[in-house]
């Protein structure tokens, strides 16, 4: 009787499985950014012969108050969500490898960046978020930069602990009785060892970038009105679901939240495939 309740996935070890999780929500997602550049802005024009629409088979996710169709609103405004996502997550990890690094050359360094990643921590988050945004004169380079300038912390935190650890190791002890500088034994020696932390921490920053950026632009205070981001989106849907229009908000909300989840279960699984502990054969 079992043999014909026979399971594909059974068949497939934990690594296997693994990939198989990565690769199917890594097209899912590269499917959504994909279509999202196809869709040209000029395309999502008004028609108020069609406002306010409930969804149905011709409009899925229903029409606007000007009569925009959007399934197309949403997936632009995903697009654009998940490249600044990209940009921002990038950038963290690059500001946070860099003061972990500089934390390791000596303990004038690490006594810097320890006071630098407890002030960036005691400040409200969105607050700071906010304020770099409107400093750069809000737009995608100021939520960019904003959430950039605020999702390093906790990245370079773990970097701190763990290039600490290894700087106590025999053999970078060995290294530099041999006359190696930090600059080699940061290339040689620390740098493979904590590139899976840099790796798995950027993945991980991604759904929170996404996130606080929508939040920021639903607050007034991200990306400029005319562009058709979430956060926009969602912002404009307050006023008419009073009226009765759910799915304004409904749809765009739902398929911001499953993105994000997404990328968290991607961060989730590569964890798993590079920590030795837990990939197991």
């Amino acid at each position: 009787m079992n043999k014909f309740n026979f399971n594909p996935l059974n068949s497939l070890n934990l690594r296997q499985k693994t990939l198989l999780i990565i690769g199917l929500t890594l097209s899912l997602l590269i499917l959504i950014f994909i279509t999202s550049l196809t869709i040209d802005s000029n395309t999502i024009t008004t028609n108020f012969m069609m406002r306010q629409h409930p969804p149905s088979f011709e409009q899925l996710f229903g029409t606007d108050w000007l009569g925009r169709d959007m399934l197309t609103r949403t997936l632009k405004g995903l697009g654009l969500s998940i490249m600044i996502g990209a940009f921002s997550s990038i950038i963290s990890s690059i500001v946070a490898m860099i003061m972990a690094f500089i934390s390791s050359i000596n303990k004038y360094g690490d006594t810097l960046i320890s006071w630098l990643i407890d002030l960036f921590a005691s400040m409200p988050h969105l607050l700071l978020l906010i304020l770099i945004s409107l400093c750069m004169g809000k737009g995608a380079l100021g939520v960019i930069v904003g959430v950039a300038c605020t999702h390093w912390i906790s990245l370079a935190r773990v970097l701190r602990v763990e290039i600490k650890e290894i700087n106590t190791s025999e053999y970078v002890n060995l290294a530099r009785k041999f006359g190696k500088n930090n600059f080699w034994i940061a290339k040689e020696h620390i740098l493979p060892l904590v590139i899976t932390q840099i790796i798995v921490g950027t993945l991980l920053i991604f759904p929170h970038a996404i996130m606080h950026e929508a939040s920021v632009t639903f607050l007034g205070f991200g990306l400029s009105p005319h562009e058709p981001a979430i956060g926009i989106i969602l912002s404009e849907s307050m006023s008419y679901l009073t009226m009765g229009s759910w799915w304004l908000a409904l749809f765009p909300g739902l398929t911001l939240l499953i993105v994000v989840l997404l990328f968290d279960i991607i961060g989730e699984q590569v964890e798993k495939l590079l920590d030795p502990t837990k990939a197991q054969k």
